[in-house]
């Protein structure tokens, strides 16, 4: 094997099972993420297994698809890329305006290494276009981008697993593409993050792909029903508040939605995962109760066969509120936004392995066990 491909080995870490990053879609929020990442990082706590979806998906393959050691400059070196270009910043009460501006300069103009206008979008609603080309903007920048700071080879043969989600154009089923079972390309990613109408679908093997974030913008179910299912430490990251207060203007009414709309019900998949993950615990008790002779029949194999031992802690981290959030701010691509969010994701996640949750007790029935930031 050449031995720039070795698979990477950081210092071994007492931790409650296989290590697992879920990252969600969220445009420009993904900053948060790379935070995240950087925290585990300086901890020796590395993935075995990531899952993203969208900008989760761009942020993961950077991840995978590089040598430890450069994991971090490629992060920084995406980021730094697809910082939108610097607009006047008038500060104080019209600070508001400078954001404003400086998100109105992405819609019209796009950013450089991530997408840009597509001007076949304005010859009309109703004009056929073709499938790949039916986006308000084009994504070869971002494939571009991709290409030159993922090594897919790296993805498919020694790098961590590797997970992304995309929602099938003509079923609208989710449809999850894992390095243990098939080749990830960039075309997998790009996939991933084809939000319409602002991004065209993307084809893979013959089919039309849009972002997973549709149908799926958590994708933490996947571990939970993983074959055959492994004890995980899992750090779900999330940018998109699900809780949040009542909406008193347009604006704030924008904003709620959207945050609802991407959060994914995060919480009731977790609560309906502890139900499931008690009862096959459950299952394996009554088991281990019977005879070894009633245990060795068929019958009771079968039935024992739903049960398991497992246990799944889940980290949940949670993107700040900045002071100009609103309902654009997944594509806050402005330095400062960008900084903030990463230093945030860096700070809260330090703060998480500082306390160590899952080390904590547990009830012996329990299979999923929700550990969510809170700050001192």
């Amino acid at each position: 094997m050449n031995q720039d491909l070795q698979p990477d080995r950081p210092p071994e870490r007492k931790l409650p099972g296989q290590v697992v990053l879920v990252f969600q879609g969220g445009g420009a929020l993904g900053s948060y993420q790379a935070g995240v990442y950087q925290a585990l990082h300086e901890a020796s706590i590395e993935p075995d297994w990531i899952i993203g979806t969208s900008i989760g998906a761009i942020n993961a393959s950077l991840i995978a698809g590089n040598r430890r050691e450069d994991r971090i400059p490629k992060l920084k070196e995406f980021w730094k890329r697809v910082e939108s270009p610097p607009v006047l910043d008038f500060g104080g009460a019209s600070a508001g305006f400078s954001h404003a501006s400086a998100n109105w300069s992405t819609y019209v103009g796009g950013i450089p290494a991530f997408f840009k206008p597509n001007v076949l979008a304005h010859l009309g609603m109703n004009v056929p276009i073709g499938s790949d080309r039916a986006g308000y903007y084009s994504i070869m920048p971002l494939e571009k981008t991709l290409l030159e700071l993922v090594d897919f080879e790296r993805i498919n043969r020694d790098g961590p697993r590797f997970t992304v989600g995309a929602a099938h154009v003509r079923t609208s089923e989710m449809r999850y593409f894992d390095s243990r079972m098939t080749d990830i390309s960039v075309k997998h990613i790009l996939a991933s993050g084809a939000l319409p109408p602002a991004f065209p679908a993307v084809r893979i093997d013959g089919e039309l792909y849009w972002d997973g974030g549709i149908l799926s913008n958590t994708p933490t179910e996947i571990v939970f029903d993983d074959n055959p299912r492994r004890d995980a430490l899992i750090f779900a990251v999330h940018m998109w508040n699900p809780a949040g207060p009542e909406p008193e203007s347009i604006g704030e009414v924008l904003h709620r939605y959207k945050d609802i709309q991407y959060s994914s019900r995060i919480s009731s998949h977790v609560v309906r995962q502890k139900q499931t993950h008690r009862m096959r615990h459950v299952i394996s008790q009554l088991a281990a109760r019977l005879s070894e002779h009633e245990r060795n029949t068929d019958s009771v194999k079968e039935l024992a066969s739903y049960g398991c031992t497992t246990r799944m802690h889940v980290v949940q981290l949670l993107a700040p509120r900045l002071n100009h959030d609103n309902h654009t701010k997944d594509i806050d691509f402005s330095r400062s936004g960008i900084r903030h969010r990463w230093e945030a994701g860096f700070e809260h996640t330090k703060h998480m392995l500082e306390k160590k949750p899952w080390e904590g007790e547990f009830d012996p029935l329990e299979g999923v066990i929700l550990h969510q930031r809170t700050m001192d």
